[in-house]
């Protein structure tokens, strides 16, 4: 079940408010986790058990490291044994037919795949439960004692199966005890809308020229390639951005405060900062529990290029058991290994538009790993957007395509940018405004759902692009 289907919107969220509110205060976490894995079940009933699974043992594993908690060396072995569990799991489902057909390539041998179906948001909650223990470890969380709150901690669904990747010491107050305002009700309801509307009307729309662009690779065109990645980039950031805006939404609905994954990352004007705005979640992740542990850039200039080159392989990793994305996620690390060497502070002094130019046309170059999984695709894709394809330039069939989406893409930009955001609070600040202005929110985010819904009724293409990860 997504977010944004008519199943989820009409049938199983008004039930689950209602069930939710109508819930005892001391049952409402209770009510909470039979609802998530409802949810989860929709889709992966299967692999219940090894959500659950997740769950006993880091519970189990967070206690044990509270009981050991003056005896280091017991305690470290607690966590090396949760770590090494979460890892296991994850390996052998995410990864397993990766390796066999790695090593079949390399080595010629002929060893059948395992062909596993992909458990949902198995990356997501991984993490999360290995961030608990790890700060249970280091002091920064207390163990929590019922196994109730803990496993709804885990299986949460609003963020379950594609973030933000939430950590325990974000949510521990509030999984003993918030409290829901008309406010806070009133915001998560809000922000849902708006993820609504990013992911059916542009992350969709624009995802449909970018399956034009890339269906037929022999008459790809120099600018055909450019606009088709373009219309990637911001597929995947609306949409993406859009499922956590709705993730965000509807933890405020329930009462929790999860953190943002989003600052537009499409402003930046290096690698460096674009990964500071961009899964946010995802890269304070790797800097605190992989990047600082190794050293961080307090080190040589040799171990820094290691540092970085560690924390982008699992990274490229995380996304996808593929080379291209290692590939992708490596060729991030060596940009923003250069970048930290001396190309930061050249980027810092230049005229601020040619500093983010630079790094549209990386990051657009980057996606081009992203997007394609084999290699031959990705050569075409790339010796196109540079001009060494028998395609030429530009032909009519793309003139046509901007002539249709062109109006879109102008959406897609200002979208992007603070600024709708800073139009938004400057009007807030009008004092002769504010008494129109629930009226004016009430019309805005009414017409925002009746448009999103009237596209997921009528219309087909609807992936969360960031599920299979």
């Amino acid at each position: 079940m997504v977010f944004s289907s008519v199943v989820f919107l009409f049938y199983f969220l008004p039930f689950t408010l209602l069930i939710y509110f109508a819930a005892p205060r001391r049952w409402k976490n209770l009510a909470l986790l039979l609802i998530s894995l409802v949810f989860y079940a929709w889709g992966e009933p299967v692999y219940i058990a090894l959500l659950l699974f997740s769950a006993v043992i880091d519970y189990a594993n967070g206690l044990l490291l509270d009981h050991f908690s003056d005896r280091p060396g017991w305690k470290r072995l607690t966590l090396i044994f949760s770590l090494a569990v979460n890892v296991g799991v994850l390996c052998f489902f995410k990864y397993a037919d990766f390796l066999i057909q790695s090593m079949n390539g390399a080595f010629g041998t002929s060893v059948a795949p395992l062909d596993l179906p992909l458990p949902i948001g198995i990356s997501f909650y991984t993490f999360q439960t290995m961030s608990y223990t790890i700060d249970v470890y280091r002091g920064r969380c207390k163990a929590q004692k019922s196994f109730i709150d803990f496993a709804t901690f885990v299986s949460m669904f609003p963020q379950l199966v594609a973030g933000p990747i939430v950590r325990y010491d974000i949510v521990e107050k509030e999984l003993g005890s918030r409290t829901i305002t008309i406010e806070k009700f009133g915001y998560g309801i809000r922000r849902f809308i708006i993820g609504l509307a990013k992911k059916t009307l542009l992350a969709n729309n624009i995802g449909m020229l970018w399956d034009l662009s890339h269906s037929d690779m022999s008459n790809l065109t120099t600018v055909g390639a450019w606009i088709g990645i373009i219309a990637f980039a911001f597929q995947i950031y609306f949409d993406f951005s859009g499922y956590s805006d709705m993730a965000i939404g509807l933890g405020s609905m329930f009462g929790f405060h999860f953190p943002e994954n989003f600052k537009h990352p499409f402003i930046s004007k290096s690698a460096s900062e674009f990964w500071r705005r961009w899964h946010m979640t995802l890269g304070s992740w790797f800097r605190d529990y992989v990047y600082f542990p190794l050293g961080g850039s307090r080190v040589g200039k040799g171990r820094l290029i290691f540092n970085l080159f560690v924390v982008w392989f699992l990274t490229g990793l995380w996304h996808g058991a593929s080379w291209n994305f290692v590939l992708w996620g490596l060729y991030f690390g060596v940009l923003i290994a250069i970048e930290k060497l001396f190309l930061g502070r050249f980027l810092a002094w230049v005229w601020p538009p040619l500093s983010h130019l630079y790094l549209i046309i990386a990051m657009l170059l980057g996606w081009v790993l992203f997007a394609l999984e084999d290699m031959t695709s990705v050569n075409t894709y790339m010796r196109a957007m540079l001009g060494f394809h028998s395609a030429g330039m530009i032909n009519d069939s793309i003139i046509y395509d901007l002539r249709n989406y062109g109006v879109l893409l102008i959406v897609l930009i200002i979208s992007a940018t603070p600024v709708m955001s800073r139009f938004v609070a400057a009007w807030n600040r009008r004092v002769s405004w504010r008494r129109a202005l629930p009226i004016v929110d009430f019309i805005v985010m009414g017409g925002l759902l009746f448009i999103s819904t009237a596209y997921l009724i009528d219309g087909t293409y609807n992936p969360f692009l960031y599920f299979r990860f």
